[in-house]
This record gives C-alpha cells, structure tokens and sequence, in this order.
C-alpha cells in the first residue's frame, strides 16, 4: 500500500527539511552579518580618513602662524634652501605627532625641494629620501588628499599653496597606519563576533526549527510503525494514531496530522470490513465443501455399483466413467478446498524433523511411474537434509509441484529435481525444459483459481482447478518457507526454501 512504499522515505524528506531551514537560516544570518561588517568597516573607514583629511588641513594652517617655540631655541630646517628671515617656517616640528610629513617645493621648478622632514618618535625631525620626494613632489596643489605608500610606510598627503611664505607648493601628509589598525582590528572583531553570533543563532535556530518540526518526527514514527503493520491478510488492525498535540488543527503541520489520522480511521474500518468478509467466505468455503463431501461419495460409491453389477450399453457404460471420474475431480477439488480453510484457520499438524532427502527420493519415484513419458533427473546431497516442518505438508508440496511440471508439459519433457543446503537454508528446486510460463501470468501464478492452461497445455487433458499452487503457497508459509519461479521459454524452475537444522 501507498503508507508501506512511502513511510520509509519520510524519515529522510523530513531530515533533509529540517536541515534546509536551518542552513537557510543561518545563510540569511550569515548574510545580514556580512553586510553589517562591511558597510560598519566602510563607515569607520569613511570617518578615519576624513579625520586624517580634517588634521592634514589644520596642520597646513597652523604652518602659516607664530612658531611659537622658546626662546633661544630657533627652528632650523632639516635640509639647504632657507625660507625668508621672520616668515613662519611650515616645516617647524615641534608639538607635531610622530609620523608627520612635511615638504615645501619651489613654484616653478616642480624638482627643486626647499626642505622636508618627518617626525620622529622623540621629537626630531629627518628629511624625506629621494625617492619618496620624487613621488610626492607631483601632487596637484589643490588641497585634495590622496594615499601614497612611501619608505616609511602608507601615508595621506594633501598640497596646497595657501599655507608657505613664499611661492612654492606645501605638502603635508600623516601616516594611515593607526587608522589601518583599527579597521583590521574592527574587522576582527565583525568576525568574531559574527561567527560567535551565528554559532549561538544556529544552535537557537536548531532548537526552534527542531521543535517546530517535532509533530513530523511525530507523523513519521506513527506511518513508520503502520508501514511495519502486517496489513496484506488477517484482522489487520491499525491501532496507532498521531498524537492530539501534533494533530491540531489550525496549522499546516496540525492539518496533516488530522488528514493522516482520518486516513488511519478510514483504513482501520476498510480493514474490519474486508476481514469480516474474508471471514464469512471462507467458512461458506468450508462449510460447502464439508457439505459436498458426503453427496460426492455417495455418487461415487453408487457408479460404482452400478459399473459393477449391471450389465450396460457401451454408451451407458461411457456415460458412468465419465460421471465416475469427474465426481473424482470434484472430490479433489473440494479436498483442496477443506485444505486451504484449514491453513487459513491455523489448522495444522505437529511440526517435526523431517528428513527432505528421503522425501524427495519417495515423491520423486512415484512421479516416475505416474509420468513414464517424461525424463526425469533427481540430484541430492549424500548427507540428509533435515528441517522442522509437517512432514505431510512437505510432502503435499513436493507432490503438486511434481504433478505441475509433469501434467503442463509436453511428453519427452525433461524434469529435475535438485536439492542443496547453504547458510541454514535447504533448497529444493524442480526444474524443466518446457515451453514456459508467460510473464504476465507469473505475478499471480500462486493466486488461489488463477490458470494459464491455455499457455501450458496439459498432456493428460486434465483441467486443472487453479488450487495447486495456491495450496503449494499456503504450505511453504505454514512451514516458515517461501516458495518463488522463474520461467523463459525453454526453462521453468519452482524453488522451494526452507530453514534447515
């Protein structure tokens, strides 16, 4: 049924659901945290640098005013090429940070440095080197900053006219290094923090997203467990339900549960229903085919009066056989039937340790002589094969299988019949060279009336009643055995399995 074939999928769609929300989850959140680092590292980056730019400007400015420095302490350039006597001198140091660059060049002559120096960490200045001069020497003097990576590292510069004594360009320029600082230092901790973040967000998330989808771990164990139900025959009773917490209705998974619960009812009431049926016609089965067997005797007993003691035409003698052998037929038809009632009321025999190989040889010898027109071959084991079973349950089987290969098979027919053990299984295949079984009647060859003479003709003219291989079934499940064939033309092979001891 449709619940066996998909329950044990669901387990795994389920899985597979609960993880795709938690990865979308803590993708979205991912995201959403991506993006806040970076635009929050764009926007300190942003006000660090207009910071840097704000300093560069007023520390142009302040070239321009009074030195301010002490008294007999005259501020002398690092390099050649004084600036005019009483001007302010933009390349004073004193009270600059560490790090500060300042350059002044002649209007007009764009390679002629005036002086240059850069702070040091105690307060000292040194001039620049040649090549960092030759780098920033061509700055356009509008005020503008921009970022060069010099000697000492990666620094903002900013040139302007606006701010020296005398005709020339002013370029000033402080190191980017404590602002790269604590951006990489801010990007750290985006990280850190996003990923410490997403971690407790992912095991919330599972907590919720598992709790969420806890009624379809619900549904699932309820269909896993119907799926398990022996369901093809019997009573067949389905006594699980979802539970009403998972089958509230007012929510999707709630809806499901309710559907799937009425679903369970439906089937549980379709279930009673064929079952009371099957009940009620197997016990007219039954109690038909007890009932027939006392008239099918009389009429048997009484033809056979008849033939013996009178004396009849030829045509009236014809006539009696006839009646004779097909109240015989009816007699094994209604046998087979009492049989099949039985096994599926559980009446049986005593299970015991029987003896296959001795069986085989017994079964197989009386096919022999009932079928002389056919080969036959017989192969078993030196060593006896036993199994626990109802020895004349095993023997039934053997007989109608043997029966079968020999009454739906052409004369000159070679049958054999083999029997092997491996891995506590006995194996008794019966196998010929006939023309074969079709394989649209394969599916239900072992359904109780099903018949494909018109395939197998019989080579005895004997209708079969479409009971031996139902009977044959019925048996093989009685004694814990499977019974299965494969058929192609040229080949038919019964394979009858059996636990051995």
């Amino acid at each position: 049924m449709a619940i066996s074939a998909s329950a044990g999928a669901r387990n795994q769609r389920t899985h597979r659901l609960r993880t795709k929300l938690i990865v979308a989850v803590l993708a979205l959140l991912a995201a959403i945290c991506a993006t806040i680092g970076i635009v929050s590292h764009l926007a300190m980056n942003n006000y660090l640098t207009a910071q840097i730019d704000s300093s560069l400007h007023e520390s142009a400015a302040r070239s321009a005013g009074p030195k301010g420095g002490p008294p007999g302490s005259p501020t002398e350039p690092s390099s050649g090429n004084p600036l005019p006597t009483g001007a302010p001198n933009p390349l004073d140091t004193r009270g600059q940070r560490p790090g500060t660059l300042r350059a002044v060049f002649a209007q007009g002559t764009p390679g002629t440095v005036i002086d240059s120096s850069v702070v040091q960490a105690d307060g000292s200045a040194v001039a620049l080197t040649t090549e960092d001069l030759e780098q920033i020497q061509h700055l356009t003097p509008t005020g503008a900053a921009t970022e060069l990576t010099l000697s000492t590292g990666k620094y903002r510069l900013a040139a302007s006219t606006t701010y020296i004594p005398t005709d020339g360009k002013l370029v000033v320029g402080f190191p980017t290094a404590e602002r790269d600082s604590t951006l990489n230092s801010l990007a750290w901790t985006t990280v850190v923090v996003s990923v410490a973040g997403l971690a407790l967000i992912g095991l919330v998330g599972t907590l919720i997203v598992r709790r969420s989808l806890r009624p379809l771990d619900e549904l699932s164990a309820v269909a896993t467990t119907v799926a398990s139900l022996p369901l093809d025959s019997g009573e067949a009773a389905i006594n699980v339900r979802i539970p009403p917490m998972a089958a509230a209705p007012g929510t999707e998974i709630g809806d499901v549960g309710v559907a799937f619960n009425n679903m369970l009812d439906h089937l549980t009431r379709s279930f009673a229903a064929r079952h009371a049926s099957e009940v009620k016609v197997r016990q007219f089965v039954a109690d038909a085919s007890h009932e027939l067997r006392t008239p099918l005797t009389s009429i048997r007993g009484y033809t056979e009066l008849v033939l013996l003691s009178e004396k009849l035409t030829p045509s009236g003698s014809a006539a009696l056989h006839r009646v004779d052998s097909e109240s015989r037929r009816m007699s094994a038809l209604v046998e087979d039937l009492l049989l099949l009632a039985r096994l599926d009321e559980g009446q049986r025999g005593e299970p015991e340790t029987v003896d296959l190989t001795d069986l085989l040889m017994e079964t197989t010898q009386d096919s022999k002589v009932a079928a002389q027109d056919h080969s036959w071959a017989l192969a078993l084991p030196e060593e006896p094969v036993l199994v626990f079973a109802v020895e004349s349950e095993l023997r039934q089987i053997i007989i109608n299988l043997l029966s079968n290969a020999a009454k739906h098979t052409k004369a000159g027919t070679h049958i054999r019949v083999s029997l092997e053990t491996a891995k506590g299984l006995a194996t008794l295949a019966i196998e010929d060279n006939g023309e074969g079984i079709p394989q649209e009647f394969l599916d239900h060859i072992f359904t109780r009336f099903s018949r494909a003479d018109a395939s197998r003709a019989s080579s005895r003219g004997n209708n079969s009643s479409g009971l031996g291989l139902a009977i044959v079934d019925a048996l093989a499940q009685a004694n814990q055995g499977t019974i299965t064939v494969t058929s192609i033309p040229g080949r038919t092979c019964f394979t009858l399995q059996l636990p051995s001891r």
